[in-house]
């Protein structure tokens, strides 16, 4: 039985391919036609008997002696392209991987120490999920990645924290102790006297003279006014600072002019956690247009990679990001559902259920008082709703003494499960150990501790997420944008459609090698090859 569903469409144009096929190593079954196409170590080539079209990976060596009658010319030809060939070479030369391709730390450890070492054995490169953590744990999770990955490839969460200074110093102390070779800056506005610190003492002059940096930058953003402090040279008065108090030396602070803040931008898009909930193809064709304003204007040795975030869940999201002109891709949700996250099965679970539109926006623990919200999962829990009505309690009073007394007792059977009088004791006891200046602050400020109060519960809701607290399942805080959906849609039906079977590994090297097959899809039809959607379609197969 021959296939004719794959055929010449109306703009095909004779490509004048000037070598042959041997007929007998061609393919006109269905399931060989795939498995051809599938084949990406293989060049591709098209060929046309009578109305049916076949496959063969096999072009005939010049020296092969075959009888005339059993040539075809191609009608159409894909080279042969992998995974490992997506993205810029230089991300994958810089940073020591397989693939153009990294995992975005999840805070609270999300992103865990296991997710990194597997992703690292395999060639790709995780950041941890540092954000939230106090600096022993970060400690413990740097001794343990440095030990699995002595040679790399790792990245660690360096996350601005404005309301926990002492936290995030003392994080990027840690960095520089140990010799961190690359941090992922998130959430930052304006750059502070931490991340141009990790950068800066990490420059010097090589053997051949040129500069060296030894302390690598991936800077997250989402907003061009963000992403140009990173892309150019740190800021000379914190540059002047740090040499005033012997942090740098005069030649590292004589380099820091040369080159930019970051050697790679990511432009976060739709993504869980925080995010602006920007259009991936809007965002990410804006910041490459600005990174080439700005490389043009200080003429850096290396041109700034600009990567992509926010939405990539799929093979068709990957690949669009790299047509786009993406140097590298970023996942983050859809790793959140595999089973060396930081997560509770319960969890996972509910990630694993959850469809494009089962996300909402609440307000964030770490920037409550500004009103920065963030992504979560709505479905199977109530704290997106109920961490806006903390908002909007905390816009509406200005201590916890004016709520009406009906409204507390609401919040108190309701929400903490507890009155707000223990709360506000086990938060004294939380920032005693942690940061006890929050306390001292709040002591003085009524409206500074209804606060700490409120985001009590907001911390909380994501560890007892990440712990699997059985008691507070309605309150578990996800983080999730809709490329988990979107996942869960593409996977549907195959074997990582189990959570049990989602390994962090696994979900990237199908996601980067479906890209590199839709990839082969898109050059045929290109030339005019018109590809029926049962044989375009990318099924994740074990590994």
């Amino acid at each position: 039985m021959t296939i004719s569903e794959l055929c010449l469409s109306d703009t095909f144009v004779d490509q004048g391919f000037n070598w042959n096929i041997d007929r007998n190593a061609v393919s006109f079954e269905k399931e060989e036609i795939q498995a051809g196409l599938l084949d990406l170590e293989k060049p591709c080539f098209i060929v046309q008997e009578n109305k049916d079209l076949g496959i063969s990976n096999e072009r005939l060596s010049r020296s092969a002696r075959t009888n005339t009658h059993d040539l075809i010319r191609p009608v159409a030809y894909a080279p042969v392209f992998t995974a490992e060939h997506l993205g810029d070479p230089e991300f994958r030369y810089e940073h020591g991987t397989t693939y153009s391709y990294y995992t975005g730390a999840m805070a609270n450890a999300i992103a865990s120490e296991e997710m990194v070492i597997a992703l690292g054995k395999a060639g790709f490169l995780g950041s941890f999920g540092a954000g939230g953590l106090v600096p022993f744990r970060v400690e413990e999770a740097i001794n343990r990645i440095q030990k699995e990955l002595p040679n790399g490839p790792y990245a660690f969460n360096l996350i601005h924290s404005p309301n926990e200074p002492a936290i995030e110093r003392g994080v990027t102390e840690l960095y520089l102790k140990y010799k961190v070779p690359c941090i992922e800056a998130a959430a930052f506005i304006n750059l502070n006297s931490n991340v141009v610190l990790y950068r800066v003492a990490g420059l010097g002059v090589g053997r051949d003279n040129k500069i060296e940096i030894k302390n690598k930058i991936i800077a997250k953003i989402s907003r061009r006014e963000v992403a140009t402090k990173f892309l150019e040279p740190p800021p000379s008065n914190i540059v002047a600072e740090l040499l005033s108090q012997n942090r740098i030396t005069r030649e590292q602070a004589q380099l820091a002019s040369q080159v930019p803040m970051a050697d790679d931008i990511t432009a976060e898009a739709d993504s869980g956690g925080h995010t602006d909930n920007r259009p991936l193809v809007a965002l990410l064709s804006s910041i490459i247009a600005l990174r080439n304003e700005i490389q043009e204007k200080y003429r850096y040795a290396k041109t700034i990679r600009v990567g992509a975030a926010g939405g990539i869940g799929t093979p068709e999201s990957a690949l669009a990001a790299f047509a786009m002109g993406a140097s590298f891709v970023v996942t983050g949700s859809v790793n959140q559902a595999c089973r060396e996250a930081g997560a509770c099965e319960h969890t996972r679970n509910l990630l694993a259920q959850a469809d494009m539109a089962d996300v909402a926006m609440a307000p964030s623990a770490d920037m409550f008082e500004m009103g920065v919200k963030l992504q979560v999962l709505r479905r199977g829990t109530f704290f997106p709703m109920r961490a806006q009505k903390l908002y909007n309690f905390y816009n509406t009073y200005n201590s916890i003494e004016e709520i009406p007394a009906t409204e507390r007792e609401k919040l108190e059977k309701q929400i903490f499960l507890k009155s707000l009088d223990t709360v506000w004791e086990e938060t004294k006891a939380f920032f005693k150990d942690r940061d006890p200046s929050q306390i001292e602050k709040a002591q003085n400020s009524p409206k500074r501790k209804m606060a700490l109060i409120f985001r009590w519960y907001l911390g909380l809701a994501s560890r007892w997420s990440n712990t699997g607290d059985p008691s507070r399942k309605m309150d578990y805080q996800i983080w999730c944008g809709p490329s988990m959906g979107a996942f869960n849609s593409w996977v549907k039906g195959s074997y990582l459609e189990d959570i049990n079977n989602r390994r962090v590994v696994d979900v990237a090297k199908h996601i980067m090698t479906g890209a590199a097959f839709l990839n082969r899809i898109m050059v045929l039809r290109s030339q005019g090859v018109s590809i029926p959607p049962e044989y375009s379609r990318y099924v994740p197969e074990p590994l």
